[in-house]
């Protein structure tokens, strides 16, 4: 059994492990090992797979040391302000369950191993895991076989508030104890910092990975839509654009196809055979990279920039410089990826997008401004500096309020059911 898994404990924080000597003359660097004191030993895995930061990887290395959603419980945070993607995963969740019925009929382990991918801060990723726990309960009756063990691994970058996860167990467990069958099955839990766009656990360890909102997500800015002195040739816009060079478009499109691939080859390895994974992330709808989908909200937020640069709050030249790590896929995109890996075998793939109605007194605008605030703010106040948040999240609600009002903006989401073979 690795590091990173005891029963369920309330884990202060107690220390952290420099990189080894030996690591380091290797090109290996760990991320953090935090020992977890409790009755048991509760740990969080070290990260082996990253390599050390050089000039090539530095773009990529430093998203993963600033990207997180919003930690705490602030009225900022991603735990408040993740209603949108509690939607999203309401609206996949027949599909999750029928998915961990079919897996846990097919393969009955005796001890099953789940991962959820990109797992963040807020309740999302403990409802989704209640859940697929109590879908496992119900299956093992009917079909009259219990397994012993129930591990669930938590992941996401280094920089997450894994506390606020650590801090909500106990709570946790006294829910999923209610749904044990005369103390069956034991039940173990971990976290693992660290990319998913890598190897994360050993080979045959895991039964079920499921993964939200995450994949649209990438490793890095594409380091190509810079030019040979660092500047960026996407001047003008934070991402794919009308205006934006052909190069641009481009580079996006390999970068998420370098890390897709990498992400669906460390899944194949991890998961047993007859093991699924159910991942539901950001897309569009055809070829065109520009639409009133996801991209119009990067466009939207590339002019509340826009403003502050024009009262002077922040530079041109430092926004022409800001490009985010986001790429929306085609469905032939995600196909082509998938068919290439070879090893797992699409089940499913389904497309569709969030109900707009308003949910008490605030308006869409703001609800989205809020959402985008909790992912963005990590990254935008490395950038530009705290200061500006407001007023730019501000502008934000506005515009995005003033756009709906003309025009419905149509963001879509993608559920994909995979299998290894």
């Amino acid at each position: 059994m690795p590091l990173g898994m005891s029963q369920i404990s309330r884990p202060p924080l107690v220390g952290r492990k420099p990189l080894r000597k030996k690591e380091r003359q290797k090109g290996m660097a760990t991320s953090w090992k935090f020992a977890l004191k409790h009755d048991h030993n509760f740990f969080i895995k070290p990260e082996l797979e990253s390599p050390i930061l050089t000039k090539k990887t530095k773009k990529k290395m430093d998203v993963e040391k600033v990207f997180h959603m919003t930690g705490g419980v602030g009225k900022t945070s991603y735990a408040k302000n993740s209603s949108l993607q509690k939607k999203a995963s309401d609206k996949v969740k027949h599909i999750i369950i029928e998915t961990v019925e079919e897996l846990y009929i097919e393969t009955t382990p005796k001890s099953i191993g789940i991962a959820d991918l990109g797992c963040s801060s807020g309740p999302n990723t403990l409802s989704i895991i209640k859940d697929i726990f109590q879908t496992i309960q119900v299956t093992s009756h009917k079909i009259m076989h219990h397994s012993t063990e129930f591990r669930v691994y938590f992941n996401d970058l280094p920089t997450n508030d894994f506390n606020s996860i650590f801090k909500a167990l106990p709570e946790f467990q006294k829910l999923l104890n209610q749904d044990r069958k005369n103390g069956f099955p034991s039940i173990f839990m971990g976290g693992y910092p660290g990319s998913f766009y890598g190897r994360l656990f050993p080979n045959s360890y895991l039964h079920f990975v499921h993964s939200s909102h995450c994949l649209h997500w990438l490793s890095r800015v594409p380091p190509t839509i810079y030019d040979e002195q660092k500047r960026s040739l996407n001047k003008g816009c934070v991402y794919i654009c009308d205006k934006s060079p052909e190069v641009v478009s481009q580079a996006y499109y390999k970068q998420f196809q370098e890390d897709f691939s990498l992400f669906l080859r460390s899944r194949s390895e991890e998961l047993v055979v007859g093991g699924k994974m159910v991942l539901t992330f950001l897309g569009r709808r055809g070829p065109e990279h520009v639409d009133r989908g996801n991209s119009f909200f990067w466009e939207i937020l590339t002019r509340s920039f826009t403003i502050l640069v024009s009262q002077g709050e922040i530079e041109q030249e430092k926004l022409d410089s800001y490009d985010v790590h986001f790429y929306a896929p085609s469905r032939e995109e995600i196909e082509d990826e998938v068919m290439k890996a070879g090893s797992l075998k699409l089940e499913r793939l389904e497309m569709f997008d969030i109900d707009k109605k308003e949910q008490g007194r605030e308006s869409y605008g703001t609800d989205v401004a809020k959402a985008v605030r909790a992912i963005q703010e990590s990254m935008v106040s490395n950038h530009f500096g705290e200061k500006i948040l407001d007023s730019l999240f501000e502008n934000y609600a506005m515009l995005v309020d003033e756009e709906i009002a003309k025009e419905d903006i149509n963001p879509i989401t993608f559920v994909l059911v995979l299998r290894k073979i």
